[in-house]
């Protein structure tokens, strides 16, 4: 149910494992045409390799000299190949990163890449410790409003769904519901990143469900591997 970019990288992972993967979308990564703002930043936070997919050539350039945090290896990845000399640190995921950059005995300014539909820890948490921070929106991941008969077909198929956010669970609930699938769903082995992607799946009484052990596509597919063995 990823974007179409992120669900390609996650097949080649599932093949490697013996899954053959199918896709069902449930949103689009699109740009929203925000800039920059010509301002003095201490340093700049992205918690997606999307953050740097929509920066103008003149933005890229003027950010690559700030000194960069990042959540992932693949948000650091896409940040070396948008021009920035590295990354700071890397954080296992935007929990984490917030909370390093909390720790932060000085206040500093922050600039945040940051998505249109996203959870507030970033900014809470800095703020709270004093810190400023500057979100700028440069991507949205904008629901579809349905899937095609094809990929309904190919969802109904499927015996498990993997889910990366509580809004793609959301989302797949509301397209599969959409489609007459309601009931399959609530059948369906689902493997979720988190207990908070979890819920809106336990919310409409799904019971098949395996939550990986931390917030990395390896160990959710480690869960689903371990979890399709048993049944």
């Amino acid at each position: 149910m990823r974007p179409i970019a992120a669900a390609e990288r996650s097949a080649t992972l599932l093949r490697a494992r013996g899954f053959e993967p199918a896709f069902a979308p449930v949103m689009q990564i699109v740009a929203t045409g925000a800039e920059p703002p010509d301002e003095n930043f201490d340093a700049v936070i992205a918690t997606s390799a999307n953050a740097f997919a929509f920066l103008s050539a003149e933005a890229r350039d003027r950010l690559a000299k700030l000194r960069l945090y990042v959540a992932g290896e693949r948000t650091a990845a896409a940040a070396l190949a948008a021009g920035f000399a590295g990354t700071d640190e890397i954080a296992a995921d935007a929990r984490s990163l917030a909370a390093l950059l909390a720790a932060r005995p000085r206040p500093s300014r922050f600039l945040y890449l940051a998505a249109r539909d996203r959870k507030s820890d970033i900014e809470s948490v800095l703020c709270a410790a004093g810190h400023g921070v500057v979100a700028i929106e440069v991507y949205a991941a904008e629901a579809r409003p349905a899937w095609s008969a094809s990929e309904t077909q190919t969802f109904a198929s499927c015996a498990a769904a993997l889910h990366y956010s509580r809004r793609s669970a959301e989302l797949t609930i509301a397209l599969a519901e959409r489609a007459g699938l309601g009931e399959g769903l609530r059948a369906t082995l689902h493997g979720c990143i988190s207990k908070d992607a979890a819920e809106p799946l336990r919310s409409i009484g799904a019971k098949r469900i395996v939550v990986a052990a931390g917030a990395q596509e390896s160990l959710l597919i480690d869960a689903l591997s371990l979890a399709t063995r048993i049944s």
